[in-house]
Parts: C-alpha cells; sequence; structure tokens
C-alpha cells in the first residue's frame, strides 16, 4: 500500500535539487490537462472519479472534514479541488498547497477502502491548510504537525489496518503508528534525514496529536466517525442558537 504524502509543492523555476518539494512524485502535475475523450479511454482514470464520488456521498471522514472547511471559508468543489492523477509507484496522494488540490493516484488506489482513508488523509492536510498559516515547505514542523495530525485521525492507524500491515501492536501502538507513518510521509516528499524527521515529528508530537479538531475525537472505526460527524453538526446546531 503506497503512503500519503502531504504537499507536492512546485519546484522553483531554475531551481536545483535542493528545491525539490515532492513533485517528482506527482509527474502529471506539469503535463498539460489532457482532453475529455483521451482521459475516457483510460479506465484507472474513470475508476478513480467513480470511487471518489462514493467517499464524498458515503464516508463520514469525508463529510465531516467538507463540512468543516465550508464553516471555515474553504468550500471544496470535486471537480475543482480533486485531481486523479497517475503518480510515482510510492504514493497514493497528496495535498498541493500551490492549487489547493487534493492529488488522487489513479494508478495506486484499487480499492473503496483505500480512497477513503487517502480522500481523509489528504482533506485533514487542506483542512490544515485553510484554518492555519502553515509553511509547508520551509519549516518541517508544520509539515510533521499536518502528517501526525492525518495519521491519527484518517483511519490509516486502526487497529484492522495495522493488522493488514502484519503489525500487531501492544500498549500504545496507535502511538506508534501515528509517528511512523508521519515520519515516512515526510521523508516521501521532502529530502531531509531521516534524523531530521524524526526530531521535527518528536518535538511536536504531543501537541499535535492531541489536536482533534474537527473531529473531536479519535476516529478508530467508521462508527466513531458517523458519532463525531453528528456531534460536530449538533455541535454548530448549538453555538448557532447562542
Amino acid at each position: 500500500e503506497g503512503g500519503e504524502a502531504a504537499p507536492p509543492a512546485a519546484e522553483e523555476k531554475g531551481g536545483g535539487e535542493e528545491d525539490d518539494f515532492g513533485y517528482r512524485l506527482f509527474p502529471d502535475r506539469n503535463k498539460k490537462p489532457q482532453s475529455f475523450l483521451v482521459r475516457s479511454f483510460f479506465t484507472f482514470h474513470n475508476r478513480c472519479q467513480l470511487m471518489l464520488r462514493m467517499t464524498l456521498e458515503t464516508s463520514p471522514y469525508a463529510q465531516l472534514l467538507l463540512e468543516a472547511m465550508k464553516q471555515s471559508g474553504c468550500t471544496v468543489f470535486s471537480d475543482r479541488h480533486f485531481s486523479c492523477e497517475d503518480c510515482d509507484g510510492c504514493v497514493s496522494g497528496g495535498f498541493d498547497s500551490a492549487t489547493s488540490q487534493i492529488v488522487l493516484c489513479q494508478n495506486n488506489i484499487r480499492q473503496q477502502s483505500h480512497m477513503n482513508r487517502v480522500v481523509t488523509h489528504e482533506l485533514i492536510h487542506a483542512f490544515d491548510h485553510c484554518r492555519a498559516h502553515v509553511d509547508w515547505f520551509k519549516n518541517v514542523k508544520h509539515l510533521a504537525c499536518s502528517e501526525i495530525r492525518a495519521a491519527n485521525l484518517s483511519g490509516d492507524c486502526t487497529l484492522m489496518n495495522e493488522i493488514a500491515r502484519f503489525k500487531f501492536g501492544l500498549k500504545g501502538h496507535h502511538q506508534t503508528c501515528v509517528r511512523d507513518r508521519a515520519i515516512r510521509s515526510i521523508l516521501a516528499v521532502r529530502k531531509v534525514s531521516k534524523e531530521t524527521a524524526e526530531k521535527a515529528v518528536d518535538e511536536v508530537f504531543d501537541a499535535c496529536f492531541n489536536d482533534l479538531e474537527p473531529f473531536g475525537r479519535i476516529p478508530h472505526s467508521k462508527r466513531d466517525a458517523k458519532r463525531a460527524y453528528r456531534d460536530f453538526q449538533n455541535r454548530d446546531r448549538y453555538n448557532a442558537n447562542l
């Protein structure tokens, strides 16, 4: 299973290797858009679009994040803010902060449950981008914080997903999974040492792991996510009546 990477950012024109912010993983970002007719022949693209629509219509994780972003002044439109593209073999998705677009790796996402997690993971990055002044490219702690939140809240580290990866957790397993996946995501999109990534994650871990917005809880299952979505809607109704 590929990783979810936060944001591919445009390599600065004239820049060298040191300016590589992860766009090499998303080669379609720099290509001209294909015509609808050409795209329609590629079943990967069609399948990706269908799975995306299913996620947006049925996933309580995605629905909560979309509503929270709308209330924060960042309405998400499926045709504008999501793009199904071919990616490098190691990633499943990314958030392109330069265009506020979520990239979905149509060649690497083959199951609906995987699409649900990737969309949720990247929507958490988009939510963080909307609500905070995140310096994705110069401040590795900002990136680390959003990666911790995305791994913690997206379902990436549920017990069932970890068992599917043949990782059988002991006490503190969830925190270990979140830390490991945050470090991996940073290393996937930034040319930094493992030590640098680990240091950034460890320095912000407690604060960012405990930042549960907009869920209000760690959604360990779809049932938890549904409850969190219901609580979020009721919280808004309560606030509207104040």
